[in-house]
């Protein structure tokens, strides 16, 4: 009834089958593990720039733009590229993907990075208005509204939420301390630190303020003007990582034989892959040096 290869068959196919239920399972387990933290990363970040989006919305964009920025890619390199095989085309459309995959998240911290800009730019004006409401006798949480009800965005917005934690029972300590923590930044802790401790002390918090508002603005001095020394080094990163693509581009339009079989050849893969690494190693390593903590 049963033939010799038939038990080998079927023991063959059955561990087949269980390599993959565990295979599915495992990428399963990975997939909703990755896309709990991403959402959860996701959610905090909305957070920081106060924008009311679910954290799901953040993911589908992201899905969305790596496809179809896959899609065009694939298609640009198929219309571009004469005898195109279909494995680089799937290779490119794989390395788009992931590239793209994070842009959403990336824009979410600059605007992060962009707002806690400019409420270290706004924070010593802030202090000076805060200092002036307690020489004329307003307690600080008096004085702290007084910046609150400013239209100076976003510290106004952000001395509100310290004055509504107030308002609901949070120590004023305690809410310092939960504002330094959501906006991750060196001026303000500094300014806690000053405020909870003159509270404590029975110190002056007038003079005290002054003498802050004085030392962010000398930092905010000295980083502008380190800024300004490494704008060199900043465009010379930015013209450094362009210059292979731009190459790479120019040799394919002047002589597209050449450029052909380099790509279709497996030397020619590995030395892309290889330029493609370095050219990300230099730009970071610059982009390292140029980057100087104030």
């Amino acid at each position: 009834m049963f033939t010799s290869s038939f038990w080998p068959a079927l023991f063959a196919f059955a561990g087949v089958t269980i390599a993959m239920l565990v295979l599915i399972d495992f990428v399963t387990y990975v997939g909703s593990r990755y896309k709990e933290r991403y959402l959860q990363e996701a959610s905090t970040e909305l957070n920081d720039v106060l924008l009311q989006i679910p954290a799901g919305r953040i993911l589908d964009l992201s899905v969305a733009i790596s496809i179809f920025g896959s899609i065009i890619a694939a298609g640009t390199f198929v219309l571009s590229v004469r005898d195109t095989q279909w494995g680089y085309v799937v290779l490119v459309a794989l390395v788009v993907m992931v590239v793209l995959f994070p842009i959403p998240r990336i824009i979410l911290k600059q605007l992060k990075k962009r707002r806690l800009h400019m409420f270290n730019l706004q924070l010593e004006d802030a202090l000076g208005m805060i200092s002036g409401a307690l020489k004329a006798g307003f307690s600080i949480t008096q004085a702290i509204e007084t910046v609150a009800e400013l239209k100076t965005h976003p510290v106004s917005v952000e001395f509100k939420l310290l004055l509504q934690e107030t308002q609901l029972g949070v120590p004023l300590d305690q809410a310092l301390e939960n504002m330094s923590k959501r906006l991750e930044s060196d001026d303000f802790e500094l300014v806690a630190t000053a405020i909870t401790t003159a509270r404590e002390t029975g110190g002056e918090l007038t003079s005290t303020l002054e003498r802050v508002a004085a030392l962010i603005r000398e930092r905010v001095k000295i980083a502008q003007k380190v800024k300004a020394l490494t704008s060199m080094g900043r465009l010379q990163a930015i013209m450094i990582g362009l210059m292979p693509l731009f190459l790479l581009f120019a040799l394919s339009k002047i002589s597209p034989q050449m450029m052909d079989s380099f790509l279709h050849s497996a030397v020619g893969i590995i030395a892309l892959a290889v330029v493609l690494v370095l050219d990300i190693i230099g730009f970071l390593v610059i982009k390292k040096i140029t980057t100087i903590e104030v």
